[in-house]
């Protein structure tokens, strides 16, 4: 049985061990604010830097010619349709599309013109994500003492949000209705120009750069088919409906073909590697001390591996 006089003349004995565990928890918190913050930053940075060399992906011994690089694309649906593909940092500066057309020996054959180039806007948006989050980590150099664990867990969150975004830039490709692209400017790039029954569109996912190739018909005015125009998709089927000028057209046969891109598969490596690096700090930080009760002290822990 407990002797309730004796708890009570442990009370000052725990309140002193308290306040000890106290002190040496804000002592090694304050070496977490002053040391291992700015490590990490730079840990971070470093990752950071490297994924956007990958971005701009340069010519060696030439710092301000981005390379150019070929993918040849295939497809498994009986090599309907095959390219060629020159990457350009963002751009893509040529490309060189065979279309074999379905029910037909015919092989349609385009290439986009010498004077355009087509902007990848998934990668220009995920460089520029990149390069704000960057310059967060740089407006806290080796000299500034951050004073609270909440002043990190926002820079924190600040970092994480652009390298979610930038990460979601490359998994989630835009999602378009067949007349927004059949109005975009890539319709008008190509040599000889795209028939009005084919259209095409390029996007990033994950680390693949992808072509997709729509034939269409175009349905009869009088026709008694259920007209239903199709929203908006990063791929659309077969059967899929829409209207320009006043015509409606069908989609009869879709193909896709892709590539990986290596330098895409390291840049998405390096923000998964970057977001546990934010989130290991912000675990750290954490456990800031607070005043509280004794008893509440007591199980007060800062993991600082």
């Amino acid at each position: 049985m407990l002797n309730p006089q004796r708890s009570l003349s442990e009370l000052p004995k725990m309140s002193a061990a308290s306040q000890v565990e106290r002190a040496v928890l804000e002592e090694e918190f304050n070496w977490l604010l002053k040391e291992e913050v700015h490590s990490v930053l730079k840990q971070l940075q470093d990752v950071l830097k490297e994924a956007s060399r990958r971005f701009s992906v340069l010519t060696p011994g030439l710092e301000s010619q981005l390379k150019q690089e070929n993918f040849i694309l295939g497809s498994s649906t009986m090599d309907q349709v095959k390219g060629v593909l020159t990457l350009q940092g963002e751009a893509l500066t040529q490309a060189d599309i065979n279309l074999k057309v379905a029910k037909s020996s015919q092989v349609l054959h385009f290439q986009l013109r010498e004077d355009k180039q087509w902007k990848l806007q998934q990668i220009q948006d995920a460089r520029n994500h990149v390069s704000q989050a960057l310059q967060l980590l740089s407006s806290r150099d080796d000299s500034y003492h951050f004073k609270t664990g909440a002043e990190i867990n926002k820079l924190m969150d600040a970092v994480m949000l652009q390298l979610t975004r930038a990460r979601n830039r490359l998994t989630t490709p835009a999602a378009l209705t067949l007349t927004e692209l059949a109005t975009s400017g890539l319709m008008k790039m190509f040599s000889p120009p795209m028939p009005g029954d084919v259209m095409v569109n390029f996007y990033i996912n994950l680390s693949k750069l992808c072509l997709t190739v729509y034939q269409l018909h175009v349905l009869p005015p009088n026709t008694t088919k259920n007209f239903k125009p199709a929203g908006s998709s990063v791929l659309h089927n077969p059967g899929a409906m829409f209207e320009l000028n006043n015509n409606r057209f069908e989609v009869s046969h879709v193909h896709k073909v892709e590539c990986v891109v290596p330098w895409l598969n390291d840049t998405l490596v390096f923000f998964t590697i970057s977001l546990q690096l934010c989130q290991q700090l912000k675990d750290k930080v954490g456990n800031e001390p607070h005043s509280s009760s004794p008893s509440s002290t007591s199980s007060t822990h800062l993991s600082l591996t």
